[in-house]
């Protein structure tokens, strides 16, 4: 069991509707990134921008982006997520992709598609959460909207790390920066945000604010950015243990199940 967990946060103007150029732009960060990096994440729909031109810009689950995120798994023996455009079985989902540094891998379809940009009337919600156990660290990679439901990401498994990967816009980062402080110190677990900059191709700007809080809801990152950055935050098991065993709040938390 790993006891330190070396994150890489990857925030940028993702150009829009162009995989092969975002792939790439990527593919230089990454290959800069620390030779004892454990962890990448980019943002929601990273090689397109949060499109609903599905129809045009979908890629199969084997696809070229998917292939992508294997190689540079392989080639930084890290685990590296993010969000693509999925198709399957004639729908369209917002999937993330967790993929290990082996090449394995396993996904999660957004819960909460975004009404307010119709993305319910072009992609398929998923149903079920995912957690993943990567060196020794229980980790919960949920996508953007799904930010503003904090009865999806409840800890209910104690894991360690809540991931939000985003394409979330500047004039609602308000929200953004609070949401996330609040959902790491209700879950008393590390919580990522990775959004973007820039503006896509509707017009909508977007203006960072990439973050790490811990359970305590200290950034980690220290000022928030608005302008594209890489960083890399060394995550430690020791500051749950000890403000779970000093705080009990998770075991004062409400018993219910999520239905339908």
């Amino acid at each position: 069991m790993q006891q330190t967990l070396k994150t890489a946060l990857l925030q940028v103007d993702l150009k829009w509707e162009d995989p092969q150029t975002n792939r790439s732009m990527f593919s230089k960060e990454i290959k800069a990134l620390s030779e004892d990096i454990d962890l990448i994440i980019l943002p929601e729909m990273f090689t397109t921008g949060f499109s609903m031109n599905a129809e045009e810009l979908a890629e199969k689950n084997d696809g070229l982006s998917l292939q992508w995120m294997r190689e540079m798994a392989k080639l930084k023996d890290a685990a590296l997520t993010g969000s693509l455009i999925i198709t399957e079985n004639n729908n369209y989902y917002n999937r993330l992709f967790f993929v290990f540094p082996d090449g394995s891998y396993k996904s999660y379809d957004k819960r909460h598609t975004f009404t307010l940009a119709k993305e319910d009337k072009t992609y398929t919600a998923g149903k079920d959460r995912l957690i993943i156990e990567y060196k020794g660290w229980k980790v919960c990679p949920l996508i953007c909207y799904d930010l503003r439901f904090p009865v999806f990401s409840r800890n209910t498994e104690e894991y360690d790390l809540l991931i939000y990967v985003a394409n979330w816009p500047a004039k609602r980062v308000a929200a953004w920066d609070t949401l996330l402080k609040a959902r790491a110190i209700e879950n008393m677990s590390y919580c990522i945000g990775v959004n973007r900059t820039g503006k896509d191709g509707d017009g909508y700007e977007y203006n960072g604010h990439t973050a790490i809080y811990d359970v305590l809801g200290k950034n980690l990152t220290g000022e928030n950015r608005e302008a594209p950055f890489v960083t890399e935050v060394l995550l430690e098991k020791s500051h749950i243990k000890e403000n779970r065993e000093k705080l009990k709040f998770l075991q004062d938390r409400d018993e219910f199940n999520l239905t339908e």
